[in-house]
């Protein structure tokens, strides 16, 4: 096995989420976000760059998040602050789904 494979986490099964759902997948101390979009699956960290909020209490609108504290919008799949008060990007990682099965790439 290389050590591009050990970087894959196992999320949970992609039967049943719909368009526009978030899921919150937590590691270590460290909490991201999945997004199902028309397109695919999605992730970002989890929590707001503008304040320790949450971002799976946000909504999702076509491919932005808005944070639902102060309503920060974010861009999903590069992960773009598009309006204040968020002014720093989110990191994204890249989602598989294998067999049913969502994976998130975690280095």
């Amino acid at each position: 096995m290389n050590n591009e494979n050990l970087n894959w986490h196992f999320v949970q099964d992609s039967d049943g989420i719909e368009d526009e759902d978030i899921i919150r997948f937590d590691l270590d101390d460290k909490t991201f976000c999945i997004y199902k979009l028309q397109d695919g699956f999605y992730a970002t960290d989890g929590i707001c760059t503008h304040e320790a909020v949450h971002l799976e209490d946000g909504l999702v609108m076509d491919d932005e998040i808005e944070c639902p504290m102060h309503q920060g919008i974010f861009n999903i799949k590069s992960g773009k602050a598009l309006s204040p008060p968020a002014c720093d990007d989110l990191k994204t990682y890249p989602v598989k789904v294998e067999d049913n099965k969502i994976y998130i790439q975690i280095s």
